[in-house]
């Protein structure tokens, strides 16, 4: 490790030399505590005086008789002479909660065979991308027992077959880094180089990664970078002083009670950066989600508290790293800030992720969603408006884990009335959102028209299937995106003002839009019908278009609407489109 590179804050692989690490014969241990008296390492029942090294600030020592799989933990001496026990902030494992003494792991004995897939995984803005959110402990569980979790690599087979099946090509796992509480989701972490526990070992969820990996689907990683738990044994005053979080109160407990970050400190920034990268290097992840990035460009998240240079310039420092050493990986900013450039490169001024999740057109979508029909005409303009914008940065399109809890409802139960009516409202809003420019993320459960708010406690209601519309509205969902995925007008060019069209975006009463979507040699058009009345005969002239082929109607019996397949949809001649819509429908057209 450069150590000058450890302190400035440009360090992205402190991990290969701090932490536990197997030798040929026994483990060396190493750890950073500055402000410590002294540091003994705790392990085999045994208190072990550990050697001062590097000018003082770093801690080592040798064990001939550890080994994998072995527990351990550092004793921290204070300068008043107390003491606390602490994991190890590089450690690659650690125990299940309430345990949470760190773990020997030998990073270096899984021999990935996914050589094709890393060789090929660039250029994914032109490519693409259906991201499934996924919770590893409630996507499916063995029993409904607080901990009948399947392991990682029992969860490689039945993922891998569904996501063919339902037409998602990318999988992002909420954190997976140890945390001691379930009911955070991974949000509060502990173990920043390890792998929870919960699901099994570092080489059980490198083995996921790879089988999925050469199944064709990527793996993104929902990252923490902003603040972590506050568990005495953790990061909190690790040497006895706050050495990663900030001294003062007013900007050290986050809204969450966690602890913030300090990302001006040099020592933090290597931390974190060897961390992301660590988790892209070690495991081939294809990018990482890093979460709540509005409370590091802003204090706690308050833009009127100002900007909080030393963190954005954190950003910066870090994207840029890991973009050199990982220069086909994606950054994706989970922010919901109106700061400029978050997309743009760093030598362009901007924070240098590659995506940014569009919570505007999230929250104005569900919002014209959960209107009654005839209010959608003074607000026909919300589904709109995130055109005006979208040029600005690369969107990502998310309904993600955030809006079906908490009593928010399902996506599902945000649709605007009764039960039946629910279904070909949803249909025509996924519609949308894949002809939308930007690629797309679903949470897990939103394919099954679940009813049930997400609960980290309990698998998903797979039996919902077993209601025929429930049924119906998940085989819709599986072709929709598979639509999706097969038609390259839908996502090559999301990001070229060449790619999108408003063919019809002035039609407040009627509630119909009318998106054009194409690249080089595809053209898709996609009307959108958001009333509850039938509308006969509308017209949309298409210049230069001589065949117009329906590739989806919503409202088809298999997917649950009133209209047989065979049925008339609508009439093309002399380049003008005349169309009998149903109410609450969407109509998806390859023209040529």
């Amino acid at each position: 490790m450069d150590i000058n590179r450890f302190y400035n804050g440009t360090c992205y692989d402190a991990y290969k030399w701090l932490g536990a690490h197997v030798q040929l014969v026994g483990v060396v241990f190493r750890t950073y505590a500055p402000n410590a008296r002294g540091v003994n390492l705790l392990w085999n029942g045994m208190e072990i005086p550990m050697q001062r090294i590097w000018g003082g600030s770093f801690y080592e020592v040798y064990v001939e008789a550890a080994r994998s799989t072995e527990c351990y933990e550092y004793r921290i001496y204070t300068q008043s002479g107390e003491y606390a026990d602490h994991s190890d902030p590089y450690g690659f494992g650690m125990q299940m909660r309430p345990d949470h003494q760190s773990v020997i792991r030998d990073l270096y004995d899984y021999e990935f065979q996914d050589e094709e897939w890393m060789k090929n995984r660039g250029n994914h803005k032109e490519k693409a991308m259906n991201i499934y959110e996924l919770h590893l402990g409630s996507w499916r569980k063995k029993s409904e027992k607080e901990s009948g979790w399947y392991r990682y690599d029992e969860l490689a087979a039945p993922l891998i077959s569904y996501l063919k099946e339902t037409g998602y090509n990318y999988v992002e796992f909420m954190p997976v880094s140890e945390h001691p509480c379930d009911e955070s989701w991974g949000y509060q972490n502990t173990g920043f180089f390890s792998p929870t526990s919960r699901y099994g070992t570092v080489n059980e969820l490198k083995m996921l990664i790879d089988r999925l990996h050469q199944n064709g689907i990527g793996v993104i990683l929902d990252y923490v970078p902003v603040h972590f738990a506050v568990d005495a044994y953790g990061l909190a005053k690790y040497d006895g002083t706050p050495l990663y979080e900030y001294p003062c109160n007013d900007v050290q407990v986050s809204e969450w009670g966690s602890l913030n970050f300090m990302h001006s400190r040099g020592e933090v920034r290597s931390f974190l950066q060897s961390s992301a990268n660590y988790w892209l290097q070690e495991y081939h992840f294809d990018g990482l989600r890093m979460d709540a990035i509005s409370r590091i460009i802003y204090w706690q998240g308050d833009e009127n508290r100002g900007e909080n240079g030393s963190a954005v310039e954190f950003l910066k420092v870090m994207n840029r790293g890991l973009k050199e050493l990982n220069p086909d990986c994606m950054l994706i900013a989970e922010d919901s800030t109106n700061y400029p450039g978050v997309t743009k490169e760093v030598n362009q001024g901007g924070l240098g992720f590659d995506y940014k999740w569009n919570m505007g057109w999230m929250h104005d979508t569900l919002k014209y969603f959960q209107m009654d029909a005839y209010l959608r005409v003074p607000n026909y303009h919300k589904l709109t408006f995130s055109m005006y914008y979208y040029w600005n940065e690369n969107y990502l399109l998310p309904l993600s884990h955030d809006e079906v809890v908490h009593g928010k409802a399902t996506i599902l139960q945000k649709m605007n009335g009764q039960y039946e009516q629910k279904f070909p409202q949803a249909r025509a809003m996924y519609a949308y959102m894949m002809v939308h420019p930007g690629k797309k993320l679903n949470f897990m459960g939103n394919e099954l028209g679940h009813l049930r708010e997400w609960d980290e406690r309990r698998e998903q209601d797979w039996d919902i299937r077993t209601y025929p519309i429930h049924d119906a509205f998940y085989k819709y969902m599986c072709e929709l995106n598979h639509l999706y995925l097969e038609n390259p007008a839908l996502f090559a060019w999301d990001y070229r003002r060449e790619g999108f069209q408003w063919l019809d975006c002035n039609q407040e009463e009627q509630r119909i839009y009318v998106i054009l979507r194409q690249c080089e040699n595809e053209k898709i058009a996609a009307i959108l019908h958001f009333s509850d009345l039938i509308r006969e005969n509308y017209e949309l002239k298409l210049e230069g278009v001589t065949r117009v082929e329906p590739l989806l109607y919503s409202d088809w019996q298999r997917f649950g609407g009133n209209t047989a397949e065979e049925e008339t949809l609508f009439r093309f001649e002399d380049e003008k489109l005349i169309c009998h819509l149903k109410p609450f429908s969407a109509l998806i057209l390859k023209l040529s």
